[in-house]
């Protein structure tokens, strides 16, 4: 097999836009579409619609799984492995020098306060992502569209009501509504077959851990790198349960700010799991909970790359992950709704939190990490004068 690029000069581009990439899954895998399909010639576009078709129906964060395609598509198994390496390894890096610097200052008053802002800041940009996600999931919000996809919104309603209701995301719902629409909308053959329908310092806590909770980190994590359908901003509300109030790892504000800093670094928006598992045990903590949520996603790319094509033309495949993606996403927004609760703490807060929703509606070409950069300067402001 040849190609007009060396494996070294995709490991280089990758490297780039995983410290360089900003603006989460829609714009990565734009700016991969533009570079290697359109500019460089690396990729046809037919290979390019296969890897991102993979990336949405299969679990798995959306950048990242298409780099892995990508990456296999001329060089195979050493190809996805080194390109996915390249691509994740400068934001996780990141994530674990903001981790350190947060362990140790997080007690500042000056810390405190660039928080205050930001928190505030990406409760806003949650809510348009998810509302975003949400017509591009499940249907846009004319009344043709919802009326043909009438069970995938009772689904996505039945999900955010149970979220808000019960304050925590339920697995089963998700695998539930996939099987369900599965059955409705394309039974497969053997449904109706007879008997089958059934650093660094000791204060920042870089080697700070102990091996059960690594253990329930890597199981945890394991289960929410399965679950992650179409963006990274999906993994949020199967976060939010288990490391708030479950295990009770983070608090809320900190599970928040773990958020945040994954919107403020390049590369994939789920590497804030790395964030998460260094404040929970160190730098052995990060690393495994950003192995843990990328491997299964990395193990499904490599298994079903050579056969997606028969896969994806498989019609009861695709209506179980419809299912379980208006699902996922229905509880997506309802973590939102928890979050906001609980983190739009006064009116500064609150206008923090709309002032964004309004720049990212009808200022288009805005970034996020310029606005939390923003937020982060109004927050030290407010408390200083407060």
């Amino acid at each position: 097999m040849t190609c007009d690029y060396s494996l070294r000069q995709l490991i280089l581009y990758f490297l780039r836009l995983g410290y360089s990439g900003f603006g989460g899954p829609v714009a990565l895998v734009g700016y991969m579409h533009r570079d290697l399909v359109e500019e460089r010639k690396w990729i046809s576009e037919e290979e390019y619609r296969d890897g991102l078709a993979l990336a949405q129906l299969a679990p798995g964060p959306l950048a990242a799984q298409l780099c892995m395609y990508l990456g296999y598509v001329h060089y195979r198994f050493i190809g996805a492995t080194l390109a996915s390496l390249a691509f994740i390894m400068p934001s996780f890096l990141m994530v674990v020098a903001i981790g350190v610097a947060y362990k140790l200052f997080e007690g500042l008053p000056w810390m405190q306060s660039v928080f205050y802002g930001v928190g505030a800041s990406v409760i806003g940009i949650i809510a348009v992502s998810s509302f975003k996600l949400s017509v591009k999931s499940v249907s846009k919000l004319d009344l043709i569209s919802m009326k043909k996809n009438w069970i995938l919104w009772l689904f996505f309603c039945s999900a955010l009501a149970i979220t808000v209701i019960t304050r925590s995301e339920q697995v089963l719902i998700f695998i539930g509504a996939g099987l369900l629409y599965m059955l409705i909308k394309a039974p497969p053959n053997w449904f109706s077959k007879p008997g089958l329908g059934v650093v660094f310092t000791i204060g920042a806590g870089f080697w700070s851990f102990e091996l059960p909770t690594l253990a329930k980190i890597a199981l945890f994590f394991t289960k929410a790198g399965a679950f992650v359908f179409g963006s990274g901003l999906a993994i949020i509300p199967f976060l939010h349960q288990s490391v708030v109030t479950d295990f009770q790892w983070l608090n809320e504000k900190q599970f928040l700010d773990a958020v945040a800093v994954a919107m403020i670094t390049p590369g994939p928006v789920v590497i804030t799991v790395g964030f998460i598992g260094y404040l929970v045990a160190g730098f052995p903590g990060a690393c495994v909970a950003a192995l843990a949520t990328f491997l299964p996603c990395y193990i499904i790319t490599i298994a079903a790359a050579p056969y997606f094509k028969q896969i994806a033309a498989n019609k009861p495949v695709r209506a179980f992950v419809d299912g379980i993606t208006a699902a996922v996403v229905g509880a997506l927004v309802g973590a939102v709704v928890i979050i906001g609760s609980r983190s739009i703490v006064d009116l500064t807060t609150l206008l923090i939190a709309v002032s964004t929703v309004l720049l990212l509606i009808f200022v288009k070409k805005i970034k996020e990490p310029y606005i939390i950069l923003v937020a982060a300067v109004v927050g030290v402001v407010i408390k200083m004068i407060i």
